[in-house]
């Protein structure tokens, strides 16, 4: 199989498709596809609200093509899927937005054509799911007009450190000759290199347990936190002694949100079940991770009883995105702490310095304050360690307490006091 003249058309333009246009419009003729069309005016203008592409990034990526029309894409011979795959609010796996893309690729296939998948999915969901849309829309037959692959997205949100071009790639393919296509064509940006593997679904399967392991080590943690707590013993003090051994695996308690961790488990363990399998390690692990927010809550309140007693308190959560020095508040358990504190009529202020305030109030029935009060509230839960809490310090956030108030630092990111609380 040999592709002369290769035109990629991206599908989805995120956190992962955007970096990967980037990337490929440096070498390759990229179309990049997004029906947002806000979004896609503002990358145009060289504008990425998510704050992971620069402007020199977009001025080095010198043929790509930003749009919202799809006929634009017609004259491309690669496919690149990178749209979202969430969960229902059951937890199962939400397909709207992959069938929605390969209804759309399967409009544009041609023979010979190549469609390559990236967004997080069970394994054989490419196979099982994808290809029949893609033959039903195309009138093509897989492996004969058409071919696939997967290679997982290993994106990680305003990381300077590991970007796209440093992180090894995993790539296959339908077939011997489209994984060595696939192979390749990612080493032309990659630095890292790739490691192919023998089939669609040894990748997505690669993929999908490496959020779950993260999940379940982090949920491991989470529960020794309470076990920790009901001894009073101090569980950072303890995971810093333990982790002087040196195979001892360092993670840290907190909350377990966005749209990867808090996520794949879910594909991966609904796969699992389907095949007559109930896994009970993965699904414990999200129990315990889902049940932080009620955890955080019913401590601060406990405490908050010990020294003012009242029946209703004024609460500050501070950050509202699903992980630190990151604008995306995507499946947020900070939001989600917000939202049963207010459910409990207790009043509720929030504020995250990196969420522009118009947006965030536009969409969701909680609103983010602008100003904070000093001296008037109860209790400021510190839920996201961005580097502004850490900058301005315990002395300020402490001014926003009444006396005696409380500073819950989920995070651990303040110094040691002993009027603070923590996982």
């Amino acid at each position: 199989m040999i592709i002369k003249n290769i035109n990629i058309g991206i599908f989805g333009l995120g956190y992962v498709g955007l970096p990967l246009a980037i990337e490929f419009g440096k070498k390759f003729n990229v179309f990049a596809y997004d029906n947002n069309k806000k979004r896609i005016n503002d990358l145009k203008k060289n504008i990425d609200k998510n704050n992971d592409i620069k402007k020199k990034d977009f001025q080095l990526s010198k043929f790509i093509h930003f749009t919202s029309h799809l006929d634009q894409l017609k004259k491309c011979n690669v496919f690149i899927v990178a749209v979202p795959t969430p969960i229902t609010k059951s937890k199962k796996p939400d397909l709207s937005y992959i069938k929605s893309a390969c209804k759309n690729v399967g409009s544009l296939l041609k023979s010979k054509d190549i469609i390559i998948f990236e967004s997080t999915v069970y394994p054989g969901l490419t196979e099982e799911v994808c290809v029949p849309i893609l033959e039903k829309k195309s009138k093509l037959k897989f492996n004969v007009d058409f071919y696939c692959g997967y290679s997982p997205e290993r994106i990680n949100p305003n990381d300077t450190k590991h970007n796209i071009r440093n992180i090894v790639k995993i790539t296959s393919g339908s077939n011997k000759e489209t994984a060595n296509f696939v192979d390749n064509l990612y080493k032309k940006i990659i630095n890292a290199g790739t490691y192919k593997v023998s089939s669609i679904k040894i990748a997505e399967a690669a993929k999908v347990i490496e959020n779950a392991q993260r999940d379940l080590n982090i949920a491991f943690v989470n529960e020794l936190s309470i076990i920790f707590d009901k001894l009073n013993l101090d569980t950072s003090e303890i995971l810093k002694a333990a982790s002087t051994k040196w195979n001892f695996i360092k993670f840290q308690p907190g909350l377990v949100g966005g749209h990867c961790i808090g996520v794949d488990p879910y594909y991966l363990t609904y796969r699992s079940k389907k095949s007559g399998f109930n896994p009970r390690v993965i699904t414990s692990g999200r129990v315990t991770n889902d049940k932080m927010s009620d955890y955080v809550i019913n401590k601060s309140i406990k405490n908050l009883n010990k020294v003012f007693n009242n029946k209703k308190y004024k609460f500050l959560v501070l950050g509202l995105t699903f992980k630190e020095n990151c604008s995306d508040y995507r499946n947020s358990k900070s939001i989600e702490i917000v939202e049963k504190l207010k459910n409990k009529n207790h009043q509720v202020d929030c504020f995250d310095p990196l969420i522009k305030i118009k947006d965030f109030n536009q969409k969701k029935s909680i609103k983010m304050i602008k100003k904070i009060k000093k001296q008037y509230y109860n209790c400021v839960i510190l839920s996201v360690g961005h580097n502004y809490f850490k900058k301005i310090g315990y002395k300020k956030i402490n001014s926003y307490l009444l006396p005696n108030g409380l500073i819950f630092d989920i995070k651990n990111i303040l110094p040691k006091n002993k009027k603070s609380l923590y996982l």
